[in-house]
């Protein structure tokens, strides 16, 4: 349960990190503001390629204990795929968001007002993102396929029947490993194209969305054991 120590440790600094994104300045008016934007974009990053880098390392260890994620809720647990979040729920949030601020924000637009943020995202950002995503479903597809033939050949453990269960949990082990380096890969891709102020705001609605989840997961998990 190590792992289980370092995610509420990591959790708890995503907050705080997520705190310094919300006060920077919307929107960068100097560059030294836009500087300090970037190098808050890269510390978030660096954040999560942390959490991928130990999560790697406790998979080593068991890979079924950190596949079935028992340090989060069963909301959570009932919205994973392949032990964490979908790569393409990045695409979904970004396009929400955007439509979200374009609509807030469109007697501006059309009068020419560049406002910078997601709501203004450029024809070219918008191809590549496309681009992007069909790209990552591509990958996510060939994954999930993989899981699949994986689970296909499990029922051989049944009744231990099976004599390579080791070898089994080291190919599950690479088959997480290959979904964590897509989320990871996706969300760096997706920050590349953005600028450092959509960049600031696509890191804030995904921490946001993830603590969303996480407190219905609580309150969910809470009433259950009251009843």
């Amino acid at each position: 349960m190590r792992f289980h120590r370092f995610y509420e440790t990591w959790f708890d600094h995503l907050r705080l990190l997520v705190d310094q994104l919300s006060q920077a300045p919307k929107p960068p008016t100097t560059q030294d503001h836009h500087h300090a934007l970037h190098h808050l974009v890269q510390k978030a990053m660096a954040h999560y390629a942390e959490y991928y880098r130990v999560k790697s390392l406790a998979a080593k260890h068991d890979v079924l204990s950190v596949f079935a994620a028992p340090w989060s809720t069963s909301l959570e647990r009932s919205l994973l795929w392949i032990g964490g979040c979908r790569p393409t729920a990045a695409f979904h949030l970004i396009y929400t968001e955007s439509s979200k601020m374009f609509e807030s924000q469109i007697v501006n637009i059309l009068r020419g007002l560049r406002t910078g943020d997601l709501g203004d995202l450029s024809p070219e950002q918008f191809r590549r993102v496309s681009e992007l995503q069909c790209d990552t479903v591509r990958e996510e597809n060939a994954i999930t396929d993989e899981l699949s033939e994986w689970q296909d050949g499990s029922g051989e453990m049944l009744g231990l029947l099976c004599g390579d269960i080791d070898g089994k949990m080291e190919r599950l082990g690479r088959i997480l490993e290959k979904a964590d380096d897509l989320r990871l890969r996706t969300v760096r891709n997706v920050v590349e194209i953005l600028t450092p102020q959509q960049a600031v705001q696509f890191l804030i609605a995904a921490a946001e969305l993830q603590f969303g989840v996480h407190i219905w997961g609580l309150n969910h998990d809470r009433r259950r054991s009251d009843n």
